[in-house]
């Protein structure tokens, strides 16, 4: 996919870059050398290729999934900068 200076001029535009004019033309170049690599990977037989999340293999760290009463509330609120009853008081942020 070729990319021409005036497509680079609309995309800039869009995108509020401000971009030289004689800039235009070696950015076009360079986006079109990127979209001819992405045709170029497409064109590459994954089939059998698990996907994968990370270069490197690691195990998810996960805790018991154990049932609790949740912790102290007194505690829990004695965190809290402002709090009423067995609540937190927070600031009005919606009028």
């Amino acid at each position: 996919m070729a990319i021409d200076a005036a497509t680079v001029r609309k995309v800039a535009r869009l995108a509020r870059i401000a971009q030289p004019e004689e800039r235009l033309e070696p950015l076009a170049r360079e986006l079109s050398g990127i979209m001819a690599w992405i045709e170029q990977l497409a064109e590459v037989n994954t089939e059998g290729v698990t996907p994968m999340t990370s270069a490197v293999s690691m195990p998810m760290p996960l805790r018991d999934d154990v049932v609790t009463d949740g912790g102290d509330a007194s505690i829990i609120l004695s965190n809290a900068p402002k709090s009423s009853g067995a609540f937190f008081v927070v600031p009005k942020v919606v009028e």
